[in-house]
């Protein structure tokens, strides 16, 4: 599928298409419209993407377990690698509810009326004491007294990226532009939960991408990356959620992020190892196949 993406096409003096041939149906040059052919385009893009993700769309409203999916067939992100098949890596990143690997309760959260998103803020908050009265607190202190209800919507807020749209936080801004170079937005901060132990880990995110006819608005790669580090997380999927998302909505020649950050789930507690930093990154397309090409990103990153 890698092939697919590092195709740029052209026809006659007609400008390069923002999208490749099989996501939209261009006019012939000779053909004078006066419809805007960047809505034209964009909408047919979001159209695939939308195609693409029929199959899960229908396993959301079906047979989901408490983990994410259930292993059925869907088809696969472009540009995908050749890494070992799991049930974060079968399905793509991006889906119209906003989603990704969801499980049942990310769609009740994301449907949840007010009145259910106020019963949901008591539970939480009830179980929040519950804590403080296991650890030998005494929530009815004068400093706890409203702390359950504080840390509950804390988490919520520390989570919000269930609630989120990817195609409400692009807004269109998805540009035509004669540019084939490496593009790269370096040093975007980030803040997550490890799943394993919800506490934070953070640190900055470095994303490139070398287009194929079509740029996305610099903020919002950050909010996209925004939206993957807001929910409870391990460092190697967010990296791989940033990099599928972006090469989903571009169909770019390549994609590569790099995360560099801090677990306190290694400084706070375990092994208490402080100044320690974990580093993932993902490479689609031309970055991952061409070693020039990827040199060549790896040194705009550390490049100070």
């Amino acid at each position: 599928m890698r092939e697919a993406c590092h195709t740029a096409l052209g026809l006659g003096q007609w400008p390069k298409p923002a999208v490749t041939s099989h996501l939209t149906n261009v006019l012939s040059p000779v053909v004078v419209s006066t419809e805007d052919p960047n809505k034209k385009e964009r909408d047919s893009l979001y159209a695939h993407i939308e195609d693409l993700n029929q199959g899960r769309q229908a396993m959301l409203h079906s047979t989901i377990d408490g983990e994410g999916y259930n292993g059925s067939d869907v088809a696969k992100a472009p540009l995908s690698t050749s890494s070992v098949q799991s049930p974060d890596n079968q399905h793509p990143t991006i889906d119209f509810d906003g989603l990704s690997w969801p499980s049942r309760g990310t769609l009740q959260r994301k449907e949840a009326t007010k009145k259910e998103k106020e019963e949901q803020l008591v539970k939480l908050s009830g179980a929040i004491r519950t804590i403080l009265e296991c650890v030998g607190e005494n929530p009815d202190r004068e400093g706890l007294r409203n702390t359950p209800e504080r840390f509950a919507k804390a988490m919520l807020f520390f989570t919000k990226g269930y609630e989120e749209n990817i195609h409400t936080i692009l807004n269109g801004a998805i540009f035509h532009e004669d540019h084939e170079e490496m593009i790269i937005v370096k040093d975007i901060d980030f803040f997550s939960l490890c799943e394993h132990h919800l506490v934070p880990f953070f640190g900055k995110m470095h994303v490139g991408y070398i287009p194929n006819g079509r740029v996305i608005g610099l903020s919002k790669i950050a909010r996209i990356v925004d939206t993957f580090s807001r929910r409870l997380q391990v460092q190697e999927r967010l990296t791989k959620q940033v990099s599928r998302a972006l090469s989903e909505l571009l169909q770019p020649q390549g994609v590569g992020v790099i995360v560099e950050s801090s677990h306190l789930c290694m400084v706070m507690r375990g092994v208490q190892k402080t100044g320690t930093v974990t580093t993932t990154s993902c490479m689609l397309g031309v970055l991952q196949s061409t070693a020039q090409t990827r040199k060549e990103f790896l040194n705009f990153v550390n490049r100070k």
